[in-house]
């Protein structure tokens, strides 16, 4: 097999090495997120974010409650304060983001999604967990770096982006200085993608159909796949693919997620197309084979039973014959 070899420009230089699974940058590169600090431009992301509460369109619902006043008729049931199930080091993430010592997770409660087969579904509905001040939020952040966490990893961050970089400004001012993943389900709105460009360093969205009546079926949203991919192209654009260090820990970039459903319920193969077609067949795509039922699954065929070896094998055929190569 011919040795391929892979260029990227990055901070000035070229950077050479064998191309393997990643494209490895063999210098460390701070956040950008500690530029924005320091030029104060993180300040006016925290008040344009805080403000867009009053009518919120920061997830892609666009429910426009005043979140400030009231959680009536916000689909995230989520106020002005981000209420956070758990926090710590999780090692059974994707290799460049848990490395030896773990990536360090924050655990949001609620989501603006309500999948039927929610694997996470006491937290996602039924919002355990306790409410938090940015302060606090912050503190878990300094907390997981001093952990030794390779980053930080905001699962579920959709309807809590103001607080986010709220309380990113005030980790950054008392010495973080590891990357931001912004792990979603994938139904972002560009509003508040927009406010993240430069804040987020390294974007994990699901891509969970291909079929938007079917996403409106299971997961009870309006136009999943226009929002998605739109959601995806605006990753890319601010991140591009996945870059990871000497270690094969990844410092900036795009990483897919794509859960396989029974009977191609996700639509696969059109994801994985408009993966290699229309961002990159460079993208890093960890195609997920556990799905198993789970909360109303069994109210809801196909997905009361698990996928079957055939339907993986065929999903990773799909892939392969697409030329997404880098893959978990």
């Amino acid at each position: 097999m011919k040795k391929m070899i892979t260029k990227i420009r990055y901070v000035g230089a070229f950077v050479e090495q064998p191309y393997n699974r990643y494209i490895v940058l063999s210098t460390a590169v701070k956040p950008k997120y500690l530029k924005l600090a320091e030029s104060r431009e993180l300040a006016l992301r925290v008040s344009r974010a805080w403000s867009r509460l009053d009518d919120c369109d920061l997830c892609a619902r666009f429910c426009r409650i005043n979140r400030r006043e009231t959680v009536k008729g916000a689909v995230c049931r989520t106020g002005e304060r981000a209420i956070v199930h758990s926090h710590g080091p999780h090692y059974g993430e994707e290799d460049p983001l848990r490395g030896r010592h773990g990536s360090g997770t924050i655990f949001f409660s609620w989501c603006n999604l309500r999948c039927v087969y929610c694997q996470n579904w006491d937290i996602s509905q039924k919002g355990q967990g306790r409410e938090v001040e940015p302060e606090v939020l912050a503190g878990m952040m300094l907390d997981l770096q001093a952990m030794g966490c390779h980053n930080i990893n905001l699962v579920t961050p959709s309807h809590v982006v103001a607080q986010i970089i709220a309380a990113v400004e005030i980790a950054a001012s008392k010495g973080l200085e590891l990357p931001l993943v912004y792990n979603t389900g994938g139904y972002d709105s560009l509003e508040a993608l927009q406010l993240l460009d430069g804040v987020i360093d390294i974007y994990m969205p699901d891509m969970k159909y291909g079929d938007s009546k079917k996403a409106r079926r299971f997961s009870h949203v309006r136009d999943y796949v226009d929002v998605n991919r739109a959601a995806v192209r605006e990753m890319h654009r601010q991140v591009g693919d996945l870059v990871v260090d000497d270690n094969g820990i990844a410092s900036r970039g795009l990483l897919v997620r794509h859960l396989v459903l029974p009977e191609n319920a996700s639509g696969t193969d059109t994801v994985l197309a408009f993966l290699a077609d229309e961002i990159s067949p460079d993208t890093y795509l960890n195609l997920m084979d556990q799905y198993h039922p789970c909360y109303r699954a069994d109210e809801n065929p196909p997905f009361d039973r698990p996928i079957m070896s055939r339907e993986f094998s065929r999903a990773l055929a799909w892939a392969e014959d697409l030329g997404l190569h880098r893959r978990a």
